[in-house]
């Protein structure tokens, strides 16, 4: 049999494939010492060992079989697997609203690379559609592709491209936005488009999934699906991120994109809004349903305030203790303007580092207090070391969450230097960064194992 046919198999893999003459896209009967299995012989990465065949089952998934165990196997068909989704025209329908769905890359528009075995960003929107082809029964979808790039690829310069992207469509006269994107930094881009894009008219929707679109718990769809019902639909005009609300089915939340962030590496429902409240729950039989009161409500003007500026000499620091006054110096010393520091508590940190903080506000850097809790506000009056940071050109950021302090701070820092200027655009709210208190519900985490905890697990889910 030609090597080409195990691709990517080798060692012993490569030798147990060739004793039984089972070829990749096999459909085989393999039976082990630990039972029988059957499914497609799928190829290896480059990269894999050489102790395990992977084989997709019936249910979708890919298990690894540790050729150690095998008695044997049966190639009892073969078809070769195609995974690339075609692209399809969109149906337009004239009685629908009309929604831009821009793509940047990330797993909502994934597929996996069976060459390396990693996912990559592959699916162009117009596939997308191809995959679920409810979006033509909710709204009328062009579709752009901008970038095609994980999510830890995103940075300032896709920030400024989307925003004044954004803002064309909007004078287009676009009924509402969709912005395809990888979940890892999804809070952060959804940071820097609420400060880029500032009271739009209309719906703005990130969104990705956690499980890429070949999974059969891929929530890529109906993630889609609940974001075109938002764009198209929705009555809140704002930078909005909508993922899976419980990890069921059910619905999706809506969060505001300066108080959000990704809480779990691998649970569909890993968005949360914090010290505060989602705006909104959005499904397929309510449609938007809002949480929170007050919200900017969907306009039929076109006016937009677009501000796509961002300084890239801008840091987050993540305090720990026994932190050296290096860290500080070799920022100020590579010429960063601006360092937001996580601190512990409400907001501290060694006094090691006060000389090397002095010195860089002595040099012009901004530096500006959040705290590592995420939930709570940065209160620096209450301890002395608080108010010595303070007294050193520390300013505490309420209670900004740190990534949206890092991006307000690298935006305000593109327009401008002056001390005083920089310090009321950052401690003025443009939508919810920060807040006049947390509500009381705001905060909600607990731990199973406590009665109460369980109580409510026996009678809801989670």
């Amino acid at each position: 049999m030609a090597e080409d046919i195990f691709k990517g198999y080798k060692g012993r893999a490569l030798e147990i494939l060739k004793t039984f003459n089972v070829r990749v896209w096999g459909q085989a009967i393999i039976k082990t010492n630990r039972g029988e299995f059957k499914g497609t012989v799928l190829p290896r990465a480059e990269n894999d060992d050489d102790m395990h065949i992977v084989v997709k089952v019936a249910t979708g998934y890919n298990i690894g079989i540790d050729v150690s165990t095998i008695i044997s196997m049966e190639e009892i068909g073969y078809k070769e697997a195609h995974y690339k989704i075609p692209e399809k025209e969109f149906p337009i329908n004239p009685k629908n609203p009309n929604v831009k769905l821009f793509g940047t890359g990330g797993t909502i528009a994934s597929r996996l690379d069976y060459r390396t075995g990693a996912v990559i960003p592959a699916f162009s929107p117009g596939e997308l559609y191809g995959a679920v082809p409810e979006l033509a029964d909710i709204c009328n979808i062009t579709t752009e592709k901008l970038f095609a790039v994980f999510s830890e690829n995103m940075g300032p310069e896709q920030y400024k491209k989307l925003a004044i992207a954004i803002g064309k469509e909007i004078e287009n006269g676009i009924d509402g936005i969709i912005i395809g994107h990888g979940t890892d930094t999804l809070s952060h881009t959804a940071a820097a488009l609420t400060f880029m894009v500032q009271n739009p008219p209309v719906p703005i929707v990130l969104v990705g999934s956690q499980r890429s679109s070949d999974r059969p718990s891929s929530d890529a769809a109906l993630n889609l699906i609940h974001a075109a019902i938002t764009a198209g639909h929705g009555d809140i005009a704002e930078v909005m991120v909508c993922m899976f609300g419980p990890t069921s089915d059910e619905y999706g939340f809506l969060h505001r994109g300066t108080r959000v962030r990704k809480m779990h590496s691998s649970y569909r429902s890993t968005f949360r809004t914090l010290s505060d409240t989602p705006l909104a729950t959005v499904s397929r039989k309510d449609g938007v349903k809002p949480i929170k009161k007050e919200y900017n409500h969907r306009r039929k003007d076109r006016n937009v305030i677009i501000k796509p500026y961002f300084e890239e000499k801008v840091s987050l620091v993540y305090y720990y203790p026994n932190m050296q006054p290096d860290i500080i110096d070799s920022l100020v010393d590579n010429g960063y303007r601006g360092i937001v520091i996580a601190g512990t508590g409400l907001g501290h940190v060694n006094k090691p580092l006060y000389p090397a903080i002095e010195r860089a506000t002595k040099k012009g850097v901004h530096i500006y207090m959040t705290v590592q809790t995420l939930y709570g506000y940065c209160h620096m009056y209450v301890y002395d070391t608080g108010r010595d940071l303070m007294a050193k050109g520390i300013v505490p950021a309420e209670n900004m969450l740190p990534e949206t302090a890092y991006i307000k701070l690298g935006w305000v820092l593109g327009q401008t230097d002056d001390r005083e200027e920089v310090k009321k655009l950052m401690l003025t709210p443009i939508n919810d960064e920060i807040t006049r208190r947390e509500p009381y519900n705001g905060y909600l985490v607990y731990q199973g194992g406590v009665p109460e905890v369980e109580e409510f697990l026996r009678k809801f889910h989670k």
